[in-house]
């Protein structure tokens, strides 16, 4: 397992690209976009000097990394050797189907694919290929080169041997595997979403504001981050995804998307990549100024 593939050159994408590279893999990053390929390689280029600033890589390694990576606009293309694919494109079903299917025409017989999908079943992706026992999940965190979890999830007709390499594969990265059944959300977003929607639910019923919710979750549950401040980082638009993914796949009302959510990201008000959530980003990426909409 030498040469992987990853789609989709976002800020997942680019961050599996990173962590692949740095442990030596071969990779090469695909996406439809040359621009989205170029401002992922500068992406990965940066966190790379983050990491020698704070002492814990040289230029040497860094090169190295760097070399490791090669880039490509067309699927086909970048796959012909791949040991494993790791799919990392915008968490929409058809978009992946459309994905695995075309992974699974060009890849190699023996080649694992794999998706970072927090919240699609593995089974239904798997179902869209002619290797099912051969597709898995990945579930990274973001930030991926940083974060040590990886959520390792079983589809019903993965096999033992494709979750061992897998799982394997991710402790030689220095991450943290953790074996979870296919069932929607998997356990990360299963937990986290309702949490961040009760805490839109909080805000929208007028219990407490932005800053005095995250306060209490930073302060009293020692949460590194508040909720609302972490559905920012992570994007509206994802937690809502996820959240319809859950509210689909149980029929519970208590996954059912607070109407706020629903209209912040009719509106574009996605977090920190629209540079407005809860919080205002207009003059910096931190948390630092509650959006004009939940200000006092």
């Amino acid at each position: 397992m030498k040469n992987i593939v990853v789609i989709g050159a976002g800020t997942m994408g680019n961050g599996i690209a990173h962590t692949f590279a740095q442990s030596g893999f071969n990779v090469n990053l695909v996406d439809v976009s040359q621009d989205a390929l170029d401002k992922g390689l500068k992406t990965i280029t940066t966190n790379l000097d983050r990491i020698i600033a704070k002492g814990n890589l040289t230029e040497e390694q860094k090169a190295e990394t760097l070399g490791n990576i090669t880039t490509f606009t067309a699927l086909q293309d970048a796959v012909g050797n791949a040991d494993l694919i790791v799919e990392a494109a915008t968490e929409n079903q058809d978009l992946k189907l459309k994905i695995f299917g075309q992974m699974d025409e060009f890849a190699p017989e023996n080649c694992i694919l794999a998706t970072n999908t927090s919240s699609i079943s593995i089974t239904k992706i798997a179902a869209a290929t002619k290797r099912p026992d051969k597709v898995i999940g990945m579930h990274f965190m973001n930030p991926v080169p940083i974060m040590k979890l990886v959520e390792i999830i079983k589809g019903y007709s993965t096999s033992k041997e494709t979750f061992d390499v897998i799982y394997e594969m991710s402790k030689a990265l220095g991450k943290v595997p953790v074996e979870v059944n296919d069932y929607p959300g998997f356990v990360a977003n299963r937990i986290l979403m309702p949490m961040i929607n009760e805490s839109i639910e909080t805000l929208y019923n007028g219990v407490a504001g932005v800053e005095e919710i995250d306060t209490v979750m930073k302060l009293g549950m020692a949460h590194p981050m508040g909720p609302l401040q972490l559905a920012d980082f992570i994007g509206l638009d994802v937690c809502l995804a996820i959240l319809n993914v859950m509210y689909d796949g149980f029929k519970n009302p208590k996954y059912a998307p607070n109407p706020l959510l629903v209209n912040m990201v009719m509106a574009g008000k996605l977090g920190v990549k629209s540079g407005e959530g809860f919080y205002d980003y207009s003059e910096s990426k931190k948390a630092e100024k509650v959006a004009k909409m939940f200000s006092k």
